[in-house]
């Protein structure tokens, strides 16, 4: 096995097998996502870590972050307006029932949200991604879609569209930042802006591992 077949065997294991067992086994994993994620990470981290052709700066540099800057908080500002009107008048009885029904739980999502759920996905699906599959990937549009794709797949464990749906634009978003910025650090902060708002929105419903047991 060369060693284009070996990252096409390892694609194919990491980011297409596991999110379908994991999907097999979701009501056994209620608990597990977070710490399996993590674990993930840390792999991924190594193998970066261990690269020598990796720019470690990637992960703390903010990078181009001055020229996507605008973009990310103007198209932030307007889809959270439209997503929370659109929200609210399907399901105005559950508009921004977190914050509103249990405080501490929603400053407790702020805190830790970005740090053990945002920032490993960044790592695994952008960062990680990125680098390990440009060479049978060369094509940044194409390794913008096929990362979308994959993190999209990564979210059937929660068995609903929606979070399919949102994690194929989010990652469409999240990816293409991270193809113009090339910072880890620049995407954590816009999957964090993303992700809060739709919990505080009442979206995290659909995204809710306790759901699964």
């Amino acid at each position: 096995m060369n060693a284009n077949q070996y990252r096409w065997f390892e694609f194919t294991l990491v980011f297409i097998t596991l999110p379908l067992i994991g999907f097999a086994l979701r009501h056994y994993l209620a608990n597990w996502l977070i710490p399996a994620l993590i674990i993930l990470m840390s792999v991924c981290c190594m193998l970066l870590l261990s690269d020598p052709h990796f720019k470690r700066f990637r992960l703390t540099s903010l990078g181009q972050f001055s020229a996507v800057k605008r973009r990310i908080f103007s198209f932030f500002f307007l889809g959270a307006l439209f997503s929370g009107m659109f929200y609210g008048i399907l399901h105005q009885g559950n508009w921004f029932t977190l914050p509103l029904n249990s405080f501490s739980d929603w400053l407790l999502l702020i805190v830790l949200y970005p740090l053990l759920s945002v920032l490993p996905q960044e790592l695994i699906f952008r960062t990680y991604f990125f680098h390990r599959y440009k060479r049978i990937m060369p094509k940044k549009g194409v390794r913008i879609i096929v990362s979308a794709t994959v993190f999209a797949l990564a979210h059937i464990v929660y068995a609903n569209w929606i979070a399919v749906g949102l994690a194929f634009l989010g990652g469409l978003l999240f990816s293409y930042t991270y193809a113009q910025s090339r910072s880890t650090f620049v995407c954590v902060i816009e999957h964090s802006l993303w992700g809060i708002w739709m919990f505080t929105l009442g979206i995290g419903s659909y995204l809710d591992s306790g759901a699964l047991s």
